[in-house]
């Protein structure tokens, strides 16, 4: 008798360790994920879906960013080395990546046209007339505007990742800490390994949505701090070309 109550109080100890071995949950991340309710998966698939999207995005836009300007500055530099703007435009497809050169081309082809319009009615005298500078001016206002559509196309991906995802995230987890409450009711038990499947895919549910949101508001706050930036040159652009029409080829009526 006394030989088996040493046994015993010597074996439960092991027991007791091998019992906390096999009730201890993995809850590592990966782990957390294939565990995780359908609910929960269709949540992560979403944002890891937005985050590819966002980061394609941002890697296109860099090259279309680079792309301008590393044309723009060497269009500029012969704009105003330029002693005729039929020359220019000849040579316009050297430049075919820059924004300025595509806005000086639809300018040139506005003036191109109030040239043929004023030769049909025989008002050639003295240059073009200044009523046709309103409509250069709003050409290259058009011109401007379709340049700012180009670089703002797909932004708004990044603007709605940035934005959404941590709540997306954070339904995955409301829906991941419902499922640990609805164990807790069908085993009876609010033990660790009851509740800790549900909110470790609960918090993995929120890490990546912000993982997927932070990125996306850094990547469109920089761009569009380019794209205001490229706004800036081409205005500016727009009026020096004004004032070289209007000094060359335009007079008061």
């Amino acid at each position: 008798m006394t030989t088996l109550w040493i046994q015993l109080l010597f074996a439960n100890p092991a027991t007791a360790s091998g019992e906390t071995v096999r009730m201890s949950v993995n809850t590592g991340a990966w782990e957390a994920i294939k565990e995780a309710s359908p609910v929960v998966k269709l949540v992560l698939l979403i944002l890891v879906v937005l985050s590819v999207f966002c980061w394609a995005i941002a890697l296109a836009k860099y090259t279309q960013f680079k792309e301008v300007e590393v044309d723009n500055e060497p269009f500029l530099e012969r704009f105003w080395k330029m002693t005729s703007l039929d020359r220019l435009f000849e040579d316009i497809d050297a430049f075919k990546r820059s924004s300025c050169a595509r806005v000086f081309k639809s300018a040139y082809v506005e003036m191109q046209r109030l040239a043929e319009q004023q030769q049909r009615t025989k008002d050639m005298v003295g240059g073009l007339q200044l009523s046709g500078l309103d409509n250069l001016e709003r050409t290259l206002r058009k011109a401007i505007d379709h340049e700012i559509s180009l670089m703002e196309s797909k932004l708004t991906i990044l603007a709605t990742t940035g934005s959404t995802g941590p709540f997306i995230g954070l339904f995955g987890t409301v829906w991941g800490i419902m499922g640990s409450f609805h164990k807790i009711g069908q085993m009876g038990s609010a033990s660790l390994a009851v509740v800790a499947p549900g909110i470790s895919e609960a918090l993995i549910a929120t890490a990546i949505g912000l993982a997927a949101a932070i990125p996306a508001v850094v990547l469109y706050n920089h761009f569009i701090s380019r794209i205001r930036k490229e706004e800036t040159q081409l205005n500016s652009f727009s009026a020096d070309f004004l004032n070289v029409a209007k000094r060359n080829f335009f007079k008061e009526s």
